[in-house]
């Protein structure tokens, strides 16, 4: 199967590293399959911290982990890959660093044409969104079902949703054609995070196969 499938927990911003590895730990426990890390505010030595305890935490559980940004990091802790965003840089310059062997995705927000491009590029897997109000991005630009359906008529990569999504609402973007959903929120506020990915897992297997 490829590694861009099913709930794409994105890392929330917690300083201690242990604390952080726990409560990563519970969402990998239920299933999250795909790991971002991502933390715009930490100093460069505890961003090296966090990215080596979520590497052999995601080994451990044979997730997949991504580093959000820095493909320098990434290739320092031995990732997965890269996630890119608008300004982080090109897919060349991240593959430069990774190799052919890593996964390199991109940010698309709301522009078929841009996913193109991305792909045109290299990229591995593009992402879309926000798809719903998003707390962490309030003033993120809107994407909507119809263009998601039309993005996965038309390409043949891996297609990650982001922006809000929550149990309630997955599934139509999973049925629309997405691989995979990046969650914070909806995963990291629950009360139950090991129940909630268990959530989120469990509605691609109901939605499509």
């Amino acid at each position: 199967m490829n590694p861009i499938h099913g709930l794409y927990a994105i890392t929330p911003d917690v300083a201690d590293t242990a604390e952080l590895s726990r409560l990563v730990r519970l969402a990998l426990q239920g299933g999250a399959s795909i790991l971002q890390y991502r933390n715009k505010t930490a100093a460069a030595g505890l961003r090296l911290q966090h990215a080596r305890a979520l590497r052999e935490l995601t080994r451990e559980f044979g997730a997949t982990f991504i580093v959000n940004d820095d493909a320098q990091l990434a290739a320092q802790v031995d990732a997965d890959g890269v996630h890119l965003g608008g300004e982080d840089g090109s897919v060349a310059a991240a593959r430069a660093l990774l190799g052919n062997a890593r996964i390199v995705g991109v940010s698309c927000y709301n522009r078929v044409a841009l996913a193109h491009e991305a792909v045109r590029q290299g990229a591995d897997y593009v992402a879309f969104g926000a798809f719903f109000p998003s707390s962490v991005k309030p003033d993120a630009v809107q994407a909507n079902v119809q263009m998601l359906t039309a993005a996965r008529s038309e390409l043949d990569v891996p297609i990650v949703a982001i922006g809000g999504i929550t149990q309630q609402n997955g599934a139509a973007l999973i049925a629309a054609g997405a691989d995979a959903l990046a969650v914070i929120t909806a995963l990291w506020a629950a009360p139950d995070i090991e129940a909630s990915a268990q959530g989120f897992s469990t509605l691609f297997s109901r939605t499509r196969q």
